[in-house]
């Protein structure tokens, strides 16, 4: 009775803030739900970011919406991804019931219907929402190649054919403006194009070619194209924050789209929003849903962009809640970045989920609360929390019966989506898509336009080892860089020194070392078969561009995954 009076009187003490809450539910002690222990987060906290996990049927989906209906109660807008279809229910009110008042009373919580403003959403174009576009110029070569499933030789290339496009001035809207660009480079008419590139080879043009054609039969054409999605528009707040809801019926075709586009959506946001320090309420939250897709599968480098996001995107005033099954399905860097934690039922039927479960407890601080038994009882509707108070220090943890949503839960009925996606003030400017002139219709159907002023081999592009000279270490740092910082599109940060200088430079005669970085299955071009002599003059700054390319696509994906800052239009 002493430890239950503890574990009581600390919770009453440690949830008992004085600014503006989500009010999650009430503490179970002893078995009962014990209305005086009132469990809530700050809302000033919340770009201290957070966790919702739990078994399948837990209640995860339902703790997600009452978080996101008070934060739009609260001004906050809300951005969420609806898997399942259940969280159309957002829109419309709930229907009162004697149990569902019950259920309330019991946690000190009154039902209270309603109806919250709602944006549906849809990738591309479809009868569900409003279309959600990037062009694939924005979208950049570091996520495209992640979608595309590319190895590390060929994500560079990648990188070098959009250089390419960007000094040609071929707009890269959509996916067949890619295709036209890498077509005319394997064609007879890109061939000395293509040569330039001397780190391009055919055979690995040839395997992004393929991969977008894949990508246009699972039909990911309409997402890519415009009018591109402006992010300043889930900012908005009418009143009340709105929700913005990307329906998403066809995830199990497309997961790596899927996540990649919520780290396009993010970029987008750290690049437009400015510093904001600490706020009374964020600008924005961010509900990830099926984390673990951002990680299955993901290179070193872009797992570390991902937990650079997180550490640094709360700066802009954007919090991020990560939705999954597991906190085992994230990484440790970013568990460590997460204040909120919201655990439902932790099943255990294996030795691996009892091990799972000793790793679940250990993201809890240490208290009266005893961890195992709360993690493994927990009912439907119940979850053990906790989360970072005023002062950034951690509440003790709480078994907590959570509180129900003043809206549907599950879907609304189709006349009020219909409704509401008809009456949307973004359909005007979002649902018709466009084709401009970009680069297929410039290489198709305007064959002039292909071919700009500014040729290879001209004074403007011509290095001093194209125009037949030797090619000098500061004649190699001074295109590597001018390249990566097109790539960048801002100037670098990489010193002269760090850009590896061949042996060759060193001695007279030129004998082309391996160059191990560029390990590549897939065959050697045409320029392999040339004397060492004319392959160093032909390609040996191109190579070192390819090698700045792979460095600095480094620091791009440092810098928020190298999407390029869009124009708005």
């Amino acid at each position: 009775m002493a430890m239950e009076s503890a574990l009581l009187t600390n919770l009453i003490n440690g949830y008992a803030f004085t600014t503006d809450c989500l009010e999650l539910g009430a503490a179970i002690v002893d078995g009962a739900a014990r209305p005086e222990a009132q469990v809530r987060v700050p809302l000033s906290m919340l770009n201290r970011h957070g966790l919702i996990a739990g078994a399948t049927g837990t209640g995860k989906t339902v703790t997600l919406q009452v978080m996101a209906e008070q934060l739009a109660v609260a001004g906050v807008p809300v951005f969420l991804a609806d898997l399942k279809g259940d969280l159309s229910g957002l829109a419309q009110p709930a229907e009162p019931s004697a149990k569902l008042d019950e259920r309330l009373a019991g946690i000190g919580h009154r039902f209270t219907a309603r109806s919250n403003k709602v944006e549906f959403l849809v990738l591309g174009q479809g009868p569900g929402g409003i279309p959600v576009r990037a062009t694939v110029d924005s979208f950049g070569p570091i996520l495209l190649a992640r979608v595309l499933e590319l190895n590390e030789t060929q994500e560079q290339v990648l990188q070098l054919v959009f250089h390419y496009a960007d000094t040609r001035k071929l707009p890269l809207d959509d996916l067949k403006d890619l295709k036209s660009v890498l077509e005319f480079l394997l064609g007879p008419e890109g061939k000395e194009d293509l040569r330039s590139l001397g780190g391009v080879s055919p055979a690995s043009a040839s395997v992004i070619l393929r991969g977008l054609t894949i990508l246009q039969a699972q039909g990911m054409d309409p997402f890519f194209g415009q009018p591109e999605f402006d992010t300043a528009d889930l900012l908005r707040s009418e009143g009340t924050g709105i929700i913005s809801v990307l329906e998403l019926p066809a995830l199990n075709r497309q997961p790596l789209l899927f996540s990649t586009f919520l780290m396009w959506l993010l970029a987008d946001l750290f690049d437009e929003l400015p510093e904001a320090g600490d706020l009374d309420k964020p600008k924005l939250v961010f509900f990830l849903d099926e984390a673990h897709l951002l990680f299955k599968g993901a290179s070193k480098a872009f797992t570390e962009a991902i937990i650079s996001t997180v550490r640094l995107i709360r700066s802009k005033g954007v919090g991020l809640f990560f939705i999954s099954q597991s906190p085992a399905d994230l990484p440790d860097e970013v568990l460590a970045q997460l204040g909120t934690r919201v655990q439902h039922a932790v099943r255990v039927f294996t030795p691996k989920d009892a091990e799972a479960l000793k790793k679940v407890m250990g993201t809890f601080p240490a208290g009266e609360l005893d961890l195992k038994t709360a993690l493994t009882q927990a009912g439907v509707g119940e979850a053990v929390i906790t989360v970072l108070g005023e002062k950034g220090v951690p509440t003790p943890a709480a078994w907590t019966r959570l509180s129900s949503p003043g809206s549907r839960i599950g879907p609304a009925d189709a006349s009020v989506v219909s409704g509401i996606i008809a009456a949307s003030a973004l359909a005007a400017r979002y649902s018709t898509a466009l084709d401009r002139d970009s680069a297929h219709e410039m290489l198709t159907g305007q064959p002039a336009a292909a071919q700009p002023a500014n040729q290879p081999g001209t004074p403007e592009t011509a290095s001093a080892s194209s125009q037949g000279g030797p090619a000098t270490s500061a004649d190699i740092d001074e295109e590597a860089r001018r390249i990566a910082e097109s790539i960048l599109g801002k100037p670098t940060t990489v010193p002269v020194s760090d850009f590896p200088m061949p042996d060759y430079q060193q001695g007279p005669e030129p004998e082309p070392a391996p160059r191990s970085r560029r390990k590549d299955s897939t065959p050697q071009d045409s320029t392999s078969s040339r004397r060492p002599a004319e392959r160093t003059q032909t390609s040996e700054l191109m190579d070192f561009a390819l090698d700045a390319a792979n460095m600095l696509g480094r620091e791009v994906l440092r810098g928020m995954f190298g999407t390029r800052k869009r124009k708005r239009r």
